[in-house]
């Protein structure tokens, strides 16, 4: 599939085939996608984690509640450390957001790429998913996503409304 048509076609998944685990081999190529991702200075404050355990799901399940959230049978939380990020000299800017973001938005473009489903999820609990024990004392989540397959008979609810080209770019 082309990069264009990748994008269009990519939709956040809210309804999970939870018997379908996704093959070590393409959660790899996934998080790998991340691993590959550009970041200010090359700084790379990143972690992810792949949560696939039954126990560990459980657990970080509890920080965001919604159903379809606890059908998915693997969690990408994707974490990073201020400290390691670039920063402005003035210290107007620190770049873990930036560079988190773009580390998730490589993994989920892979994972549609794959057939597997994401949502990008940014209202869970933070406290909730710091008590699951995995993450850092020092680390911070910027964004979480369930992967998996959608349920048989999923079909995308709605076409995607965008602005048009003219709307959003201005040739200067």
């Amino acid at each position: 599939m082309d990069f264009l048509k990748l994008a269009e076609n990519r939709v956040s998944i809210r309804n999970y085939d939870p018997d379908r685990i996704v093959a070590p081999e393409q959660l790899r190529l996934i998080l790998e996608a991340g691993r590959l991702a550009p970041s200010a200075a090359n700084r790379q404050p990143w972690r992810f984690y792949l949560v696939s355990s039954p126990e560990k799901l459980s657990k970080v399940r509890s920080c965001y509640h919604r159903v379809w959230f606890k059908d998915a049978p693997h969690i990408l939380i994707v974490a990073g450390y201020r400290k390691a990020a670039w920063e402005r000299s003035d210290g107007s800017l620190n770049t873990l957001e930036t560079d988190l973001a773009i580390a998730m938005d490589h993994m989920i473009l892979a994972a549609a790429s794959l057939g597997i489903g994401s949502c990008w999820i940014v209202a869970f609990d933070p406290g909730l998913l710091r008590n699951t024990g995995i993450l850092q004392d020092d680390e911070e989540v910027i964004a979480i996503t369930p992967l998996g397959y959608p349920k048989e008979g999923f079909h995308k609810s709605e076409q995607k409304i965008r602005k048009s080209f003219e709307e959003v770019v201005r040739f200067v």
